[in-house]
């Protein structure tokens, strides 16, 4: 059964991924159904699906450093200069969600105080799923 289990997690590290990416991926079905089947391998999966979808933002955060200057929507400029790095912990958010990275990186806000916001919303949205998971289904 553990080679499933690392399977399982491998998964869920490709679909983190890709789910912070412009790519489709669906990385909250992915670590529900893995905590629903290896409910004691929380912690495990919490690690891999936050570092797999930070990284996947750390990619955007890096391509939007190399897009050509251009206008931000007025809004979003706006939070980054109000907030700005930590405008990053909403990265996790459906629809808009990918494009912050991107906007922060057009922007070359500070390369490691970035990494720590995203790190910090994605964790935080997935420990709240995974309490989620775990209360229901218990």
């Amino acid at each position: 059964m553990s080679h499933l289990v690392w399977l399982g997690l491998g998964g869920l590290a490709v679909s983190a991924f890709t789910s912070s990416t412009i790519l489709p991926g669906n990385s909250e079905l992915a670590l529900s159904a893995f905590l629903y089947k290896w409910p004691d391998w929380l912690w495990p999966a919490l690690l891999v699906a936050t570092v797999a979808n930070t990284a996947g933002s750390v990619t955007s955060l890096w391509l939007g450093r190399l897009a050509p200057r251009k206008e931000l929507p007025p809004r979003l400029a706006g939070w980054f200069q109000r907030f700005g790095p930590a405008v990053l912990v909403l990265s996790w958010l459906p629809v808009v969600g990918d494009a912050i990275p991107l906007a922060a990186g057009w922007l070359r806000l500070p390369w490691w105080s970035s990494i720590l916001w995203l790190t910090l919303g994605k964790a935080a949205r997935y420990l709240a799923l995974a309490w989620g998971v775990l209360l229901l289904s218990s």
